[in-house]
């Protein structure tokens, strides 16, 4: 009987191991069995996807809901979710975790992400890697006419939205702060994205905004028609050459007529919006059609913003930033890279 029952007991256990082998591999399997072309995994198995964005109001938000909605529609057996968060740093941040598989972000927190500086002194994020540009991203600093400021040197004893906790704004607002020779404590910081300031804009809640944002912006011009008296503050001289010896933001001018009611020119910085993916969590086939679906059907996108995302712009702000072997094959493909 002991036999028989050790002889039972083996078959049990092989056909347990059987059983779990079929039914095992769970997510990340289903991500790496992606196969080819521009239509997803031939596994027949979905592939879910998690992309960061931003917060509402600004325009990481919609625009990342519509790449989001482009890709899905265009790429067989795949899913990308876009969701709110802090933006730049917190999405790369999340891709370091396993939280984000895809994530947009300033061109300039990723690259202290990859070289452990800056927000991510002691951190450094080795499991990420370019997939493409999407915008240029222009400092807007908006304030009203009616409130008296004239310059960002007015902005001490203010109330200013830096922008959301690890956002690119953030770092951006304080770094021309910090030229201006404006330091913490010397305002009162509403930690907000620009949905949420622009309300307190209208009510006189704030004093000023600081945003990362696609020009023209929406939300600015949304602010604009119910105030009629927005204005934007430039950033000039020699803290402008500050910015620059001590950031890879670039001089760049809102011409006037950027939004109609912009009648001269502005000068501030500018940086861009890049894609990334998560390489532990993106493999080449999957990364290589989700390029090559955002460049090539980037006129199904309804966003204003999506027009950036070109053959001719899509290796903007990669700098030094290891581009996804899906990416690098696309972009060999079309003869931007050898």
């Amino acid at each position: 009987m002991p036999k028989k029952r050790t002889v039972l007991l083996t078959l049990l256990c092989a056909f347990m191991l059987i059983i779990a082998t079929a039914c095992g591999g769970g997510g990340n399997e289903a991500k790496n069995e992606n196969e080819g072309g521009t239509t997803g995994n031939k596994s027949g198995k979905t592939v879910d996807l998690l992309m960061g964005t931003g917060s509402q109001g600004g325009t990481y938000y919609p625009l990342g809901a519509e790449m989001a909605n482009v890709w899905n529609k265009n790429i067989e057996n795949v899913n990308v979710t876009s969701t709110e968060s802090g933006a730049s740093v917190e999405n790369l941040a999340k891709i370091a975790n396993g939280e984000f598989d895809l994530g947009m972000t300033v061109n300039l927190p990723a690259y202290d992400a990859y070289e452990g500086k800056g927000e991510f002194e002691g951190r450094k994020v080795e499991n990420f890697a370019f997939i493409g540009h999407i915008y240029p991203e222009v400092l807007q600093i908006v304030t009203r006419e009616s409130f008296g400021i004239n310059s960002i040197a007015d902005l001490k004893g203010k109330r200013i939205a830096i922008g959301p906790p690890g956002s690119g704004t953030q770092a951006a607002a304080k770094l021309v702060l910090e030229a201006f020779g404006i330091k913490d404590g010397d305002y009162e910081a509403y930690q907000e994205g620009f949905g949420d300031a622009k309300a307190k804009l209208q009510d006189g809640t704030i004093d000023a905004s600081f945003g990362l944002l696609g020009l023209p912006d929406a939300g600015i011009d949304e602010l604009q028609a119910s105030v009629k008296d927005v204005k934007l503050l430039d950033v000039t001289g020699e803290q402008l050459k500050y910015i620059e010896e001590n950031s890879g933001y670039t001089s760049y001018t809102i011409k006037a007529g950027s939004y109609e009611w912009l009648d001269k020119d502005v000068n501030t910085v500018s940086a861009f919006a890049i894609l990334v993916a998560n390489t532990d969590t993106v493999d080449e086939d999957l990364a290589y059609q989700l390029t090559k679906v955002m460049i090539e059907k980037a006129n199904e996108n309804t966003h204003q913003q999506a027009k950036h995302m070109t053959k001719e712009n899509a290796l903007n702000g990669r700098g030094d930033l290891p581009i996804h072997p899906g990416a690098e094959k696309y972009y060999k493909e079309i003869g931007i890279l050898k």
